[in-house]
């Protein structure tokens, strides 16, 4: 199959990224960071989460910067919804598109949340019908989706099994999240042509951790398979909790860099992204881990 002639982007940096600092990160940094990435041309940005503040105090600002952002007008603004509690605060903060997550490992679902696949998913049937009742977009997410920190190994059939499920909610979009990294080109290729067989491939999206190194190479093996949706955040923001001293999402910068390469258009500015990377990087003290936003700065300075 031919590579798509375009390629979505859902910036997950503000959400997923932010919500594993350790430090409290001010609520002006949070609504420049999206303004930054708004003004690079994201069609979509994960900024908010509407969850417990005990379990995730990093998000318990979402609703002041959901306030404050400036919206660009063709931009999708996400917010994470555990349930019905979380839906209706993310329709108060005028919310886009809410997501809801599952597990595709047994026993991720019963270590993390104490119930079964089966059932986590019973409990977003209200969320779906208020998401569908309020007219807006419903993103469904399955972490561990290749491969699971207790049981190992995930089947692809397994994987396919709770898409179908999703898609029974009414899910707009589905997301296959490889949670700890783990996944190789071959593997990726595995789960996404038996998740093709329950979903339409243009509302299919990778989600892919760079804990091996490998999050490129499986973005690339998904793109042979043409699929045309991806989450990434800038600057390699976000850990993974379950594999001590790993990095966490793949960079956005780096996914870039390789759809440029490519010739598939994204809509975003490379340059801006590069340097919105450096500046939330140096706001959280941390070294910026993409490797074409560090040589892209670098050049630009020599």
């Amino acid at each position: 199959m031919a590579l798509p002639k375009s390629v979505k982007i859902v910036e997950v940096g503000p959400r997923d990224g932010l919500q594993n600092e350790a430090g409290v990160v001010p609520v002006e940094i949070k609504v420049e960071f999206c303004d930054r990435l708004s003004a690079a041309g994201f069609p979509n940005i994960e900024a908010a989460a509407f969850v417990s503040p005990r379990w995730v105090p990093q998000m318990a600002t979402s609703a002041e910067v959901m306030a404050r952002i400036a919206r660009r007008p063709d931009t999708i603004y996400s917010a994470l919804t555990p349930n019905l509690k979380g839906f209706e605060a993310a329709l108060a903060a005028r919310a886009d598109e809410v997501v809801i997550f599952a597990a595709a490992s047994e026993a991720f679902s019963q270590r993390n949340i104490n119930c079964s696949i089966a059932e986590s998913i019973d409990r977003f049937v209200p969320v779906a019908k208020a998401a569908k009742a309020a007219g807006i977009r419903l993103r469904g997410s399955i972490s561990c989706a290749l491969g699971c920190p207790y049981q190992g190994e995930v089947t692809p059939l397994a994987v396919a099994d709770v898409v179908r499920r999703l898609k029974e909610l009414g899910c707009d979009e589905i997301d296959i999240a490889d949670t700890i990294g783990v996944a190789t080109p071959a593997k990726t290729r595995a789960v996404f042509e038996a998740c093709l067989r329950e979903f339409p491939i243009e509302r299919l999206s990778g989600h892919f951790h760079d804990t091996y190194g490998q999050a490129i190479g499986n973005i690339y093996a998904s793109l042979e398979l043409g699929i045309s949706i991806f989450h990434s955040s800038t600057a390699g923001l976000g850990g993974c909790p379950y594999a001590k001293g790993a990095t966490g999402n793949v960079a956005t910068e780096d996914v870039l860099y390789l759809l440029a390469g490519l010739g598939i258009d994204t809509g975003i500015d490379l340059q801006q992204v590069v340097e919105t990377g450096q500046w939330i990087s140096r706001a959280l003290g941390k070294v910026p881990i993409s490797r074409a936003g560090n040589a892209i700065s670098a050049r630009k300075a020599a």
